[in-house]
């Protein structure tokens, strides 16, 4: 899954959300729905209620299917799947793809009349929930359900294909989410310690949260999802702590050399992976071990590898940046 990434402009508390939304688009930390809450009753206090799927009426999309813009995302589609699966379709208007997938899960949703809502995102009218996803391309659609990302795919498939997928996406989900619940399916048991690490990684506590996600696994070694959220836990308790303007400090300081540019490397790193934009992040690293040797090279090394556990190890931006690391180094 491709990173989200930050709106051009966003605030550090916005670059901070949307690389909690990666993590939690990871598997490792559901963050979203815990901020999403009481950014959706302020949101509702200064605009209309969200559209309801179900109704249908002059203008209206149809059963089963809202339109969603930057504003309206926190409650159709973060709230929405706190209690069934939204579908979100990334799509614009120039692309035939885009139409032709449109077409198909509209026919879907009004078939399964209701299981599921069908959130269509216009990317030019609605660039934040674009770069929240990290699109690249477009069609692309995302299974949100209780406020994660839980299985996405780009380009436009046809209509068994698409059918195929919801009903994969549907059987994994428990029957309050209108799933079928199978063997193996379904959220896990209720575990106070995970609901109490994510509350501090959602209340601004990393280390905190790190520490919760070290005690977790503690006791269970064998727990994949503790591990990576420990180790973001720790990438933001590190980024956050930075001051403000390590990119611009890095680019400036075209003549320092030795642990003084490691040190602007890394921080600008950091930084460029706070704002989601981690081909940059991983691109300057590279750049930078190329020009170094011994001790400076393996700082610089080591960290980029600890960028990259960050992410699903299929991330095409990790794909490639361990291409070019590898010729960097070889």
């Amino acid at each position: 899954m491709t990173t989200p990434r930050a709106p051009r402009g966003a605030s550090r508390q916005d670059q901070e959300r949307a690389l909690r939304t990666a993590a939690a688009m990871a598997g490792a930390v559901d963050l979203s729905g815990l901020k999403a809450r009481a950014e959706a009753k302020a949101a509702q206090q200064a605009r209309p209620a969200p559209s309801d799927p179900q109704s249908q009426g002059d203008g209206a999309p149809g059963p089963g299917i809202v339109d969603v813009t930057d504003q309206s995302f926190p409650v159709d589609v973060i709230d929405r799947s706190a209690g069934s699966l939204v579908v979100v379709l990334l799509s614009a208007a120039y692309s035939e793809q885009s139409q032709a997938m449109s077409a198909v899960l509209e026919k879907l949703a009004a078939a399964d009349g209701g299981r599921w809502t069908l959130a269509r995102v216009d990317v030019d009218g609605a660039p934040g929930v674009a770069q929240a996803f990290g699109a690249q391309s477009v069609p692309m659609v995302i299974a949100v359900a209780g406020g994660r990302a839980v299985t996405a795919f780009a380009g436009a498939q046809p209509e068994a294909a698409a059918r195929q997928w919801l009903d994969d996406v549907l059987a994994q989900l428990p029957p309050e989410f209108g799933g079928g619940g199978g063997t193996g399916a379904g959220e896990a048991p209720s575990d106070p310690r995970r609901e109490a690490a994510e509350q501090l990684a959602a209340d601004g506590d990393y280390d905190g949260a790190r520490a919760a996600y070290e005690a977790i696994l503690h006791a269970d070694p064998g727990d994949a999802d503790a591990a990576a959220a420990a180790k973001q836990m720790a990438f933001f308790a590190r980024a956050t702590r930075g001051e403000p303007g390590a990119i611009e400090r890095a680019d400036a300081a075209t003549g320092a050399t030795g642990a003084e540019a490691v040190e602007l490397a890394l921080a600008a790193a950091d930084e460029e992976l706070l704002a989601g934009t981690p081909a940059r992040a991983f691109g300057r690293l590279i750049t930078a071990i190329r020009t170094t040797f011994g001790d400076d090279r393996t700082a610089l090394r080591t960290r980029l590898l600890e960028l990259f556990d960050l992410f699903d190890p299929a991330d095409p931006a990790v794909l490639e940046a361990r291409r070019g690391l590898a010729a960097a180094l070889f």
